[in-house]
């Protein structure tokens, strides 16, 4: 059984320290704060299970720390409040804030212990009914700086009908800020309808995206299914150049003609495209007269590897989505294991961070995932070509580890010179005879990069 995290906060280093102690020796993990910013910082590091909170602290007090996490929606672990002098207006705000129960002091450490089991499993409880009645779309997960601000963005985008262009790289989740983004706007209530636009081809995409007529029936396309809602288009770089002349007349039209029919609709609907970074600008044969119709406003969905901090907080969610969906065992990541991830670059982004829990659950185990499991999990080996960021250092010996980084480096830095061997010691700021012996050390033949 793996144990629940609990977060002991109190300026007093003495009632810290046993209360660590005892709650050690009971199987919990256990972290200190002395004071409210330390605590701010523990949450953000990692989300306890319980937080034992001293109302009478210097700089900040319990209540108005506890006012604070219920006002931001930071609220989602349980929080027992300890007082040497409490009031009952005291006690009764801090319940009214969204606290479990309010021990005095001093405190018994059998009263505790019992108010310490019955708050885990109120949560436990509460955490199960929440993931029960969970709609299949939820707010996109994360409490870093970056999420916030993305949230906000598509707020502010969702109140208006105007084409948006999500520019990500391939499993950061596009569709899913898509879905976020219907879900916020006016239609709403009306269809999300996806198309993948690598399945669409020259012989086709007139009847994907207009319609057909078959023995006098029509059969609706996307742009007439879409009506009301809103249309996403998943991967524009992968439109071949027929599908994009449909698609753009359509566009210009307003509305998408029946293959041999005289009239047309003009539905009301959101287009909503996504497009690998590198395309937005037209490159790689879009059309940048069909880019215009479609990046009215433009939305980056960033790369897991910028929002890191967030990866335990998506470990929990997908853990408890699978478990719900899938029927797949609950289990829980360990420490070491959620550090190790954390620093993991996650060149598959959100959907191989998704899949990596997957075969966790399905590989089933002790209800613990140790920091040896998931490194039996982690790809070791990547592709020559594979930008540096996206490498997994960690995985290798430190030597080793070196030079991969070393090698990687300088290669790309002559690329960045053109090849141009004799801009590399500025560049890199090293001298040239070092510069020079440290690239054959590391098999690089920088007169055959400067031929190429």
């Amino acid at each position: 059984m793996s144990s629940a995290r609990i977060l002991v906060v109190d300026d007093e280093a003495d009632i810290r320290d046993l209360l660590c102690e005892i709650l050690a020796e009971e199987g919990y993990e256990v972290e200190a704060a002395a004071n409210a910013a330390e605590a701010r910082e523990a949450c953000a590091r990692q989300r306890p299970d319980l937080v034992l909170l001293d109302i009478w602290m210097p700089d900040t007090d319990g209540i108005t720390l506890l006012r604070e996490w219920s006002q931001r929606q930071q609220l989602d672990f349980q929080v027992v409040m300890l007082s040497g002098h409490g009031t009952v207006e005291t006690a009764v705000e801090a319940t009214r804030l969204g606290a479990f129960d309010f021990v005095e002091k001093p405190l018994s450490i059998a009263k505790l212990l019992r108010t310490v089991e019955r708050a885990l499993e109120s949560g436990r409880r509460q955490r199960l009914a929440q993931r029960t009645l969970l709609p299949q779309l939820v707010v996109p997960v994360g409490r870093s700086r970056l999420m916030q601000q993305l949230r906000e963005d598509l707020a502010r985008v969702a109140a208006h009908d105007a084409p948006v262009l999500l520019v990500g790289e391939p499993g950061t989740g596009r569709e899913a800020f898509a879905r976020y983004l219907h879900s916020l706007g006016p239609g709403a209530g009306g269809p999300f309808v996806a198309l993948v636009c690598a399945s669409l081809d020259a012989d086709n995409a007139a009847a994907r995206l207009r319609g057909a007529v078959q023995d006098g029936v029509t059969q609706p396309g996307a742009w007439e299914q879409a009506a009301g809602g809103t249309l996403f288009l998943n991967g524009l770089e992968d439109l071949p150049a027929e599908v994009q002349r449909v698609l753009l007349a359509g566009l210009e039209e307003g509305r998408l003609r029946h293959p041999g029919g005289a009239g047309g609709t003009a539905p009301a609907l959101r287009c909503i495209a996504s497009v690998q970074p590198g395309h937005e600008g037209g490159d790689g044969g879009l059309r940048r007269d069909l880019l215009a119709h479609l990046d009215v406003v433009t939305i980056r969905v960033p790369p897991l590897r910028d929002y890191a901090e967030d990866v335990p907080d998506l470990l929990r969610h997908y853990v408890d989505r699978l478990a719900d969906e899938g029927g797949l065992p609950l289990r829980r990541f360990s420490v070491a294991a959620q550090n190790r991830l954390r620093n993991y670059p996650w060149p598959g982004n959100v959907r191989e961070l998704r899949n990596l829990v997957q075969r966790v659950l399905i590989m089933g185990g002790p209800e613990e995932i140790s920091l040896a499991e998931v490194e039996q999990q982690l790809a070791t080996q990547r592709a020559p070509d594979e930008p540096l960021v996206k490498q997994d250092l960690l995985a290798l010996p430190l030597r080793e580890a070196r030079e991969h980084f070393e090698r990687a480096y300088l290669l790309q830095q002559l690329q960045l010179c053109n090849g141009k061997v004799g801009q590399l010691p500025r560049r890199v700021g090293m001298e040239r005879t070092h510069l020079y012996r440290k690239l054959r050390a590391l098999g690089i033949d920088f007169r055959q990069i400067s031929e190429d």
